[in-house]
């Protein structure tokens, strides 16, 4: 029996559940299970608290993790002094269920302690990011403690971390980098540890460079804590700014492309000329559009990668050369049905490895097959695509992008 590590989306228990509805229902019956996982997936939402004092960088914050800077529309407000007098949502301007909440600071008159986990309503959130430009208070820690009692995570961050290193270098400091970053977060660690927080999670970055200090591990460690659902939603709403989450974006979109290849082959009622199947054309155009935004290769995303890295949106859109960011209509699907089902192809050749339990499952349809080829080619295809566009994107020299 294979694990429920063989799945991202399903647990073993759900798998189980799968293998007996197939055996009881048959594929109508099983596919309707499916259908069910991928609403969850597309109505499930993922709220993040945001707090710290005022400066300490929690706005500049919550617009890196959006791929916004602080002039563009729908930017959270960024200031020395307190900008945020009560809690406020920022959506993500390509996926709204993702929300970060920017929290007033605590400690202050208007926000005492003793106050503000009901009034910042703690409990609606699924974790937390502690954010301080310096040192953390005992306001952090206690702010912590109480987190903790509502057994849910939180995390430290230490901002603007490069200005730290920058004023060293420019006062002419002989240092190791990478020691005085593990000395600043070993006394960050001692600090907390004194006012009762035990093995704090310390990560330090600079909101300006999502692809230094200690922010890919932070965005990974955030990935690794939640469930199955949340984190698909927190990894497609990260801006594709380094070759390692688009590919970890492409292995959870492979996780998807079986369900939706199945869920076609059997809820559809839309016969394709020359083709010996009916699929729906609608779940296909909307799932290569959603491939398309979840990889940022949909305009808008395009012009905010293009303007947080300070590239012309030309430069970048010159490394996309795949028909696949033109328009996505049902005539457009039905020819690249066709192309696929000419080429003949069997589920021998899909990549059934990675779910071998639900692959097992399924059989030989002939429009499982030729659904699961077109999606898997035209993820490769968009993943190859934006592969080329950061690395273009984040290149020091435009005229070298290697």
């Amino acid at each position: 029996m294979a694990s429920s590590s063989e799945s991202v989306y399903f647990s073993q228990q759900e798998i189980n559940e799968l293998q007996t509805t197939y055996k009881q229902g048959g594929l109508s019956k099983f596919a309707t299970q499916i259908l069910k996982k991928l609403n969850d997936i597309k109505n499930a939402k993922l709220n993040i608290a945001l707090t710290g004092n005022s400066g300490a960088g929690k706005s500049t914050f919550i617009n890196a993790m959006r791929g916004l800077r602080a002039c563009d529309e729908g930017a959270a407000k960024t200031g020395i002094v307190q900008t945020t007098m009560e809690r406020t949502p920022y959506r993500h301007p390509t996926f709204p269920n993702v929300c970060f909440w920017d929290l007033p600071g605590v400690g202050t008159l208007d926000f005492p302690m003793k106050d503000y986990v009901s009034k910042m309503e703690f409990t609606t959130y699924d974790f937390f990011i502690i954010i301080s430009k310096d040192r953390f208070t005992e306001n952090d820690a206690n702010v912590a403690k109480e987190i903790q009692n509502l057994r849910k995570r939180f995390y430290f961050v230490r901002s603007q971390i490069d200005n730290t290193i920058r004023s060293l270098e420019m006062e002419g400091a002989d240092f190791d980098r990478t020691r005085k970053l593990a000395e600043v977060k070993q006394n960050i660690s001692r600090g907390l540890m004194e006012v009762g927080i035990s093995e704090p999670n310390i990560f330090l970055i600079s909101s300006f460079s999502p692809n230094e200090f200690d922010f890919p591990q932070l965005k990974e460690t955030l990935l690794n804590n939640l469930d199955e659902i949340k984190r698909d939603i927190l990894l497609m709403s990260l801006p594709s700014t380094a070759v390692k989450i688009v590919e970890q974006k492409r292995a959870q979109l492979r996780e998807r492309i079986w369900m939706l290849a199945r869920v076609s082959g059997v809820v559809g009622a839309v016969p394709v000329p020359g083709l010996s199947f009916a699929v729906d054309l609608g779940i296909l155009v909307t799932a290569i559009i959603d491939f398309r935004k979840s990889l940022g290769l949909d305009d808008a995303s395009l012009q905010r990668l293009a303007n947080i890295t300070k590239k012309p949106v030309e430069f970048l859109k010159a490394e996309v050369r795949t028909p696949l960011v033109g328009e996505i209509n049902e005539d457009f699907v039905k020819l690249m049905l066709l192309r696929t089902g000419f080429a003949a192809v069997s589920v021998a050749e899909m990549a059934l490895d990675t779910t071998p339990v639900i692959g097992s499952i399924f059989g030989a349809g002939a429009s499982f097959g030729m659904i699961y080829k077109l999606l898997t080619d035209v993820l490769d295809d968009l993943v190859e695509n934006v592969q080329r566009v950061v690395k273009v994107a984040f290149a020091t020299d435009p005229s070298n992008p290697q």
